[in-house]
């Protein structure tokens, strides 16, 4: 089969692009034809043709055919659909606040990465329930294999988060009374973590969401679910499945972020209920499992365009309700408040990485409530 999968960027080391990383070396283990397309190149494309996976900016590079198209937003997604007349597609959502998906013609199939996004998807984006599938996220085992068991006492701890600036103060009080030395890696730190599953084992407590959190309990560290948007609990065995259908990400995160919460999750610590998280999200985030899933996945989108195929008028009318869609977005752009947005928006990041300025700022949700006033 050949997939072609299409992101945004492939420049940082973010959840999205390593998805995209992951599943098309996944396919490519499985002797399928995975190729990559992206406007914005970077570090994950280079690791992505390490791999010997075919990285493309441009679809005219592409000189045959994809047989399914696996997108992970709209604009890219859809220029590869108008590239390629007839061919079939799956969209992946990937969390809460992702972009409302275009309901394409040929889209056949949609991905929820867990129940949070599921739960928007057939409650505000008008997904129809027959054409979604659920597929938690993953971890690749076989990279992040597991460590030596964890200490009775935790001694070590990383906040592991390309949004570290804004939570590492509350981290380091909670941790240096009681005296756990603190690392961060992430891209607001300019602390990159391109080898996680090197880094990860080194730790014995993780303050991390997400696939980050994934990545940690995969190797056997103990996981405080923690991130700028808000403080979730420690990962327990009595909490797994709850917070894996919520993907650990930001449905768990409902408390603001103190010292004193922090600690709180810090006294929960046990080294042997952290062992039996570490051994159930191997046992069920297995990336091998997901990317057999994706496969079935792509196989019903062919069956269902080959059953039925969308003609040409159903593809303009999808152009054409897209471009409509983004019309006010394209005025907004040159307005002033996409200026002042772009500098409050510059601002924050860079305050972001002074620690006594970044106290000062506003919470990373706060922060998204006032980027949405201004792109009205």
């Amino acid at each position: 089969m050949r997939v072609l999968l299409t992101t945004f960027a492939l420049e940082l080391r973010g959840g999205s692009e390593l998805y995209v990383l992951d599943v098309a070396i996944g396919l490519l283990a499985r002797g399928h034809q995975p190729v990559v397309h992206s406007p914005r190149l970077g570090r994950v494309a280079e690791r992505l043709r390490d791999a010997t996976v075919p990285v493309a900016s441009t679809l005219d590079d592409l000189g045959a055919a994809p047989d399914v198209i696996h997108g992970q937003d709209n604009h890219v997604l859809l220029t590869a659909l108008l590239h390629f007349p007839g061919v079939p597609a799956v969209r992946v959502l990937h969390g809460w606040q992702d972009e409302r998906p275009s309901l394409f013609p040929r889209i056949r199939r949609y991905v929820a990465v867990d129940d949070t996004v599921r739960d928007r998807a057939l409650g505000e984006w008008g997904v129809p329930a027959a054409a979604l599938t659920t597929i938690r996220n993953f971890v690749d085992l076989g990279r992040f294999a597991p460590r030596d068991p964890l200490p009775a006492t935790p001694r070590r701890a990383l906040v592991f988060s390309n949004n570290a600036s804004a939570h590492l103060p509350a981290v380091e009080a909670a941790c240096r009374a009681r005296g756990l030395a603190v690392d961060v890696a992430g891209s607001s730190t300019d602390t990159v973590a391109d080898r996680p599953e090197a880094l990860l084992p080194r730790y014995d407590v993780v303050f991390a969401k997400g696939r980050c959190a994934m990545e940690a309990m995969a190797v056997g560290a103990a996981v405080v679910l923690c991130d700028a948007s808000g403080l979730g609990p420690l990962v327990t065995t009595a909490a797994f499945d709850d917070l894996h259908r919520m993907n650990f990400g930001l449905r768990t995160l409902s408390r603001p972020i103190s010292a004193e919460a922090i600690d709180a999750e810090l006294a929960r610590y046990d080294a042997a209920d952290a062992r039996a998280v570490h051994e159930r999200l191997r046992a069920l985030a297995d990336l091998d499992l997901a990317v057999d899933r994706l496969i079935d996945v792509y196989e019903a989108a062919i069956a269902s365009g080959t059953a039925s195929p969308a003609d040409d008028a159903a593809d303009m009318r999808g152009a054409a309700a897209y471009l409509s869609r983004i019309g006010p977005r394209l005025q907004w752009s040159q307005s002033t408040r996409a200026l002042i947005y772009q500098l409050l928006r510059r601002g924050y990041f860079q305050g972001l990485r002074l620690p006594l300025l970044g106290r000062l700022l506003p919470t990373r949700l706060a922060a998204q409530r006032l980027q949405r006033r201004l792109q009205r």
